[in-house]
């Protein structure tokens, strides 16, 4: 075993021994050194800094379970484009040293050059609307387009397309899962998931062969943020997982962003509600840009929030509608139209993009860009 392959084997052991997470395994760097180095530390030294159980787990010899991870994971590390960066590597990423808990390794598949470039994490609902879908694309476009790496986590919905937004620009994204990095989740992602290893960057803190726990994904989320110098939410309901990354961000120092919406919509709720706290409402990408002092090159185009498409600006049911959810009932009061002629109209604009159907039945109109 080479003397790197060696430093890696003992960084896994210690990051894969039972009752060492984190902050144990950084109070132990802090006190000996490398890994090698706590690994040949007496008992009585290892007992004055952790409790006696964990000291003795530390000084055993791994068992099969423990060798069968390791190899497992220095076999995957001999594939093109994969990577384990610890805490002592010089590729880790600067930003996340700056977070409480830094993750202890990182398992990374393709650029890990992304790890040190300007970063915005774009967040959002799963169960997001037409609309959020858009925004989340175009705004992760355009602050791709100027140079910005755009992080987010792989989710359905709002995170999804915030990967393929910034995939389309000319900058790239790193997408933090909350399972091992040989595991996609969910799998309708699975296309998504390649096209970012092989353009970009996929990022995991779990151990090869982790499956989707509901607990690691809360977790996984201080990285997404952690990694970007601010948070965009784009549609988050009152009680919403990306309210968490925002109370991370804040936390981390890093400046949170929102995009208001309707008040008649339950996914404007959660950004309403950060607006609140202090949260910073954006009508456009150049908005994150200037309060975050990057450059945007002079020949791009800024992304409104929303713009009305010219070639249907003059359809008359379009202008009823509006921009806030609305019953077909009060569309038929507010049009005179009858209910029969009006569902054809509706659903003719909704094949054409212009409005969509929410779960509740109603009806709201998309913006284009």
């Amino acid at each position: 075993m080479s003397e790197h392959e060696q430093d890696q084997y003992d960084w896994l052991r210690l990051s894969l021994t039972k009752g060492i997470g984190n902050e144990t395994a950084r109070k132990l760097l802090s006190a000996f050194g490398l890994p090698s180095q706590i690994f040949s530390t007496e008992f009585s030294q290892l007992v004055e800094h952790i409790p006696a159980k964990l000291a003795h787990a530390l000084l055993q010899a791994p068992n099969d379970a423990m060798k069968a991870q390791i190899a497992l994971t220095q076999q995957w590390l001999q594939q093109p484009g994969n990577h384990l960066l610890s805490l002592a590597d010089t590729e880790y990423p600067a930003q996340l040293l700056t977070i409480p808990d830094p993750p202890l390794l990182l398992y990374a598949k393709g650029r890990i050059d992304l790890l040190h470039v300007d970063t915005i994490a774009v967040v959002g609902s799963r169960n997001a609307t037409a609309q959020g879908v858009l925004n989340a694309e175009k705004f992760s476009e355009c602050l791709s387009d100027a140079g910005i790496c755009i992080s987010s986590g792989l989710a359905a919905g709002i995170d999804a397309a915030a990967h393929a937004g910034a995939l389309r620009g000319k900058g790239a994204t790193i997408a933090v899962i909350g399972t091992g990095a040989d595991i996609v989740y969910p799998a309708r992602n699975r296309q998504l998931a390649h096209q970012i290893v092989e353009q970009a960057c996929l990022l995991s803190e779990y151990p090869l062969g982790t499956p989707a726990i509901a607990g690691n994904f809360p977790r996984r989320n201080r990285i997404i943020s952690g990694l970007a110098k601010g948070v965009l939410v784009v549609e988050a309901a009152a009680q919403s997982g990306s309210l968490i990354t925002a109370r991370m961000a804040a936390e981390q120092g890093r400046e949170v962003f929102a995009i208001p919406g309707s008040i008649h919509s339950p996914l404007a709720k959660g950004c309403h509600q950060l607006i609140k706290q202090g949260a910073k409402l954006v009508e456009s990408a150049q908005d994150i840009l200037d309060e975050l002092r990057f450059s945007m090159p002079s020949q791009q185009v800024d992304v409104p929030l929303q713009q009305s498409v010219p070639d249907h600006a003059d359809n008359e049911l379009l202008s009823i509608i509006g921009y806030d959810p609305v019953h077909i009932d009060h569309l038929a009061l507010r049009s005179g139209i009858d209910l029969a002629d009006l569902s054809a109209q509706l659903l003719t604009l909704e094949l054409q993009g212009l409005i969509e159907t929410l779960p509740s039945g109603m009806f709201q109109r998309v913006s284009g860009y």
